[in-house]
């Protein structure tokens, strides 16, 4: 499998949240703003590629009966090694994501890559996986944190430099005078936004394959027979 389809799958056909709806917990509770959902995904991008990678190397020095406990611990062991990195130097941030931070350990996604693919692939392989799921993890939680903070605060990354450090700055913006509907960033708001991402992300891939099926017709319709 190539780069190219690994990184296409992550990002979009197979997304952790739009495609196959895992992490419902974190992605519910906390995209009350852009900030946090990208320093969620960031961290569970961190812990998704190294898992990958140190799963695809012992893969054949474990077996099978035994292989989910092992991969648990080491999931728990790199969660534990974010979790202390977050608090060291990103404790505003720390703050924000407290017990989810913890909960990444038990995130379907990050096990359920290890034993669907970093198992049976190699080191690269498994770490061009871990890194397009967790970008993809990021771009949803980024997104669905944006709407949701727009619509609720009426603000774009608020507090991005208290929580992700100084050169994130440029990215606070506070939309005009509006101070936002407060529905939006309670869980109602989140569950409202991710269905009617989930709905517009049907609706586009049908069109497209309606489109495609449409374009293969026209082009296979023979032409009128020559003279």
């Amino acid at each position: 499998m190539n780069a190219a389809k690994l990184m296409r799958d992550g990002l979009w056909d197979n997304n952790v949240v739009f495609a196959q709806l895992l992490a419902m917990c974190p992605t519910m509770a906390v995209t009350t703003s852009g900030t946090n959902g990208l320093g969620m995904g960031l961290a569970t991008t961190a812990v998704l590629i190294v898992s990958n990678i140190l799963v695809a190397s012992i893969r054949h020095a474990v077996s099978a009966q035994v292989r989910i406990p092992v991969f648990v611990v080491l999931i728990a062991t790199l969660v534990t090694l974010v979790d202390l990195v977050l608090n060291a130097w990103l404790h505003e941030l720390y703050k924000v994501l407290g017990l989810f931070i913890a909960l990444i350990v038990v995130n379907c996604a990050i096990l359920g890559r290890a034993e669907a693919f970093a198992v049976r692939n190699t080191v690269a392989a498994s770490a061009i996986d871990g890194l397009a799921m967790g970008l993809g993890f990021t771009f949803a939680l980024t997104v669905i944190g944006l709407i949701r903070e727009i619509l609720g605060s009426a603000t774009v990354f608020a507090q991005a430099s208290a929580l992700l450090g100084s050169h994130f700055a440029f990215l606070e913006m506070k939309i005009g005078a509006w101070n936002g509907a407060l529905l939006m960033i309670l869980p109602p708001g989140g569950f409202a936004v991710l269905g009617f991402m989930l709905a517009g992300k049907r609706a586009w891939e049908l069109k497209r394959r309606q489109t495609a099926q449409a374009t293969e017709s026209h082009c296979s319709v023979p032409g009128p027979a020559s003279a």
